[in-house]
């Protein structure tokens, strides 16, 4: 297990690495690093080379596959470099969450599905699947789910965004 990550913020957020983090919460959480995690990118040299152009070089950038990220790293706080973790789906960080990624907040910043059910923000637009899996996290571990583009903007809670589609 590696454990020299301080966790500051564990984000959904479909573009992965983008202006939005590199310009707003890179600065806000003193990020020093940033792991990205999902399957097509990882090990994918085409991709990994463009995310590693557009990440400045003095912030340390891990690709990993989630299995890979969830059996090798442990969320912390309070020790080693200050990280941000990005995952492209729900559905991705459920997992990482399943296999032993445990977090305590989750960050939704862009999500756009083709066969939504329902848009929670301007940039978040949920399908049943993702609801299902974020009601999991939400019921079952207690995980904090917030809508947050950046880091000035006010937060909205799932719950909230979801109150007249579930029973929550």
């Amino acid at each position: 297990m590696i454990q020299d990550l301080n966790i500051e913020l564990v984000r959904v957020d479909n573009r992965l690495v983008h202006g939005q983090i590199l310009e707003s919460w890179v600065p806000y959480v003193n990020a020093q690093c940033i792991v990205v995690v999902d399957d097509t990118i990882a090990g994918d040299v085409f991709n990994e080379t463009v995310i590693r152009m557009a990440v400045p070089s003095k912030i340390n950038l891990i690709i990993n596959k989630v299995e890979d990220f969830a059996h090798n790293y442990v969320f912390a706080r309070n020790s080693g470099k200050n990280t941000i973790v990005l995952f492209r789906s729900i559905k991705d960080a459920c997992k990482a969450f399943d296999m032993g990624f445990h977090f305590d907040k989750l960050n939704i910043g862009n999500i756009h599905h083709d066969e939504f059910k329902v848009c929670c923000s301007p940039s978040v637009f949920l399908c049943d699947t993702e609801i299902d899996d974020l009601l999991k996290l939400l019921e079952n571990a207690g995980v904090i789910v917030e809508l947050k583009r950046v880091p000035r903007e006010k937060a909205v809670n799932i719950k909230e965004a979801l109150k007249n589609i579930c029973q929550i």
